[in-house]
């Protein structure tokens, strides 16, 4: 079955070893500009997702993603910058790859191979049906994620899944497939590559669209980060003088007094009613 998925179809490159530095750049560039009209075709199936996620997180549900390799790195990426972006708890949206965190740096052997070990370490998160999950996966073969997606969704859960391959069997075994049929790789097989750019932009649309829609973004200001270095503050502080109209002296002061973008913004002008 796996020389039919696309992404396992020779590169339409040959001889890359003698290519020299420039030609190889322009090429890998040449495919990557491909990405993003395949993303755009997609959004009718990520609008569905996006608009599922939402009524779940919106009464209090949590966002999982479960994938292996490059797919699982995606997701833990995606999940770790939804605090520090938006402000919401670590336990808001959660990740998971299999193998465990160790497989973030190195490689860990077979531990994609077992269908039941996904749903296994979604168990220990109490995972239900206030949850939403999605499958990451380029194949869209992979036992550990189809293995999880299959048991959630008998469980009632909502699932989806980012794949790049049509009609893949990850993508049957969810209510909410997106498919980014992005085509061979330009080093054959290599999904960190075009894949890879593609599950990470369609990531950043999810949960920015999500948490943009749960009230986290006001205007085009992440009124909800977290001030965790001295960039972030003096980019607080800018934020509130333009919202504000106020000079940087009170600005800093308001933002030492309430630690928050959106708290200080409130105090300040709910004082002036």
């Amino acid at each position: 079955m796996e020389h039919k998925l696309t992404t396992e179809q020779p590169s339409a490159y040959n001889d890359l070893e003698k290519m020299n530095t420039f030609d190889l750049l322009s090429n890998m560039n040449t495919e990557d500009k491909t990405v993003p009209l395949i993303l755009e075709k997609a959004i009718p199936s990520i609008e569905r997702l996006v608009d599922a996620i939402y009524d779940k997180m919106k009464d209090g549900g949590r966002l999982f993603y479960i994938g292996a390799g490059t797919s699982g790195r995606l997701g833990i990426l995606d999940a770790s910058e939804c605090p520090p972006t938006f402000g919401v708890p670590h336990n808001m949206v959660i990740a998971l790859i299999a193998g465990g965190d160790v497989a973030l740096r190195k490689a860990v052997e077979n531990a994609e191979d077992h269908t039941e070990l996904g749903w296994k370490d979604l168990q220990e998160y109490n995972i239900n049906d206030h949850d939403v999950l999605i499958g990451i996966a380029a194949s869209g073969t992979t036992p550990y994620v189809i293995g999880a997606v299959k048991e959630a969704r008998k469980s009632g859960i909502i699932t989806g899944c980012i794949t790049c391959n049509k009609n893949s069997p990850l993508a049957q075994e969810v209510d909410f497939p997106v498919e980014l049929v992005v085509g061979p790789e330009f080093v054959t097989g290599s999904t960190r590559m075009k894949a890879g750019t593609a599950q990470k932009l369609a990531l950043n649309m999810i949960s920015t669209t999500v948490m943009i829609k749960l009230g986290r973004v006001r205007g085009n200001k992440m009124i909800d980060m977290q001030l965790s270095n001295k960039k972030l503050v003096t980019r607080a502080v800018q934020m509130i003088m333009n919202e504000l109209h106020v000079d940087e002296d009170l600005a800093d002061k308001l933002l030492a007094e309430h630690k928050s973008v959106r708290k200080a913004i409130d105090s300040y002008n709910l004082n002036k009613k």
